[in-house]
């Protein structure tokens, strides 16, 4: 007896339903299931905020998608889902969620109405040394002689309306897909399995799932976004090839001189080989030199050379 779905029903991936479909408060509630089985409380989107980070667009460097909405709490959830390695990767999630933070706080209000950030990193790539994958970080204060926990006075449970320190300051949430070994053995999991095989089991009970296994099959998208769809998913991958290849080469080519600096040469072959592509769409598009470079970040001069030797 079959548990999956006929494979011709393959859904869209995670990320193109943020850029295309999850955006819409028609959608809130395929959204509000992953939030809530994650978060274990029941999540209600309020809106969809504004990011500099929310380009609709077939180009965006390494595939980085970020959604900010705030929740019924009117605390700030950032979604991000990043394919490539990106070794300063847990500092700049922390840039992220204090520049968030200090964003929403309104002028002249005391420190009490800084907003809770929670941010919520989905990663196709293995990001530190561990065996789970599904990492959550928070702060908490310990005693260093008695070891025990900081908690607040009723006091400050009344003025912050929350019942610990570790409440008041930003969540991290990291799910390392790859390391999932498709097993599903909660709600959760289900999830997981979703994000990774784009596929949902017929047993699966997840809050969200049901609406998403209707409103994401890839059968339902209008012919035009079908062949989009389909476009970025060759995209991806050619870019997770070059991506590997380069950094293969670079990581090699840096042996004799130490591990680290092989890691660093194939980390900037990988960027320039992915801008290179990039340039190359936009001059096959018809883009102008000025469009190019500011997209690219590219010299007049390169691009006027990847002109000349294009095919």
């Amino acid at each position: 007896m079959r548990n999956i779905i006929n494979t011709k029903r393959k859904l869209i991936t995670f990320d193109w339903a943020i850029k295309r479909l999850l955006r819409s408060k028609a959608n809130f509630g395929i959204l509000e299931g992953f939030l809530s089985e994650l978060l274990k409380e029941d999540i209600v989107i309020l809106d969809v905020l504004e990011s500099e980070s929310n380009k609709d667009n077939k180009i965006d460097k390494f595939n980085r998608v970020d959604l900010k909405v705030r929740n019924s709490q009117q605390e700030i959830i950032i979604i991000e889902i990043q394919y490539d390695r990106e070794y300063d990767y847990l500092q700049r999630i922390f840039y992220g969620v204090s520049k968030t933070a200090i964003e929403y706080m309104q002028e002249g209000k005391a420190y009490t109405g800084i907003t809770k950030v929670i941010s919520i990193n989905i990663l196709y790539f293995d990001l530190g040394s561990g065996t789970d994958y599904i990492y959550k970080g928070t702060t908490r204060f310990i005693g260093l002689h008695d070891h025990d926990l900081l908690e607040l006075n009723e006091k400050q449970k009344q003025l912050f309306k929350k019942d610990s320190i570790e409440s008041l300051y930003p969540e991290y949430y990291l799910i390392k897909i790859n390391r999932f070994n498709d097993i599903a053995k909660d709600t959760l999991d289900e999830w997981i399995y979703f994000l990774k095989n784009e596929e949902i089991k017929e047993n699966f009970t997840a809050k969200g799932l049901k609406e998403a296994e209707k409103k994401l099959s890839i059968m339902a998208l209008p012919e035009e976004e079908q062949k989009a769809y389909e476009h970025y998913k060759d995209d991806l991958r050619y870019q997770a090839s070059m991506f590997e290849s380069s950094f293969g080469d670079g990581y090699h080519e840096g042996e004799a001189i130490g591990i680290d600096k092989g890691i660093e040469i194939g980390f900037e072959k990988g960027i320039e080989q992915t801008t290179k592509k990039i340039g190359l769409k936009l001059i096959q598009q018809g883009a102008t030199l000025e469009t190019i470079a500011t997209v690219t970040g590219l010299s007049v001069s390169a691009i006027e050379h990847l002109i000349s030797t294009e095919p």
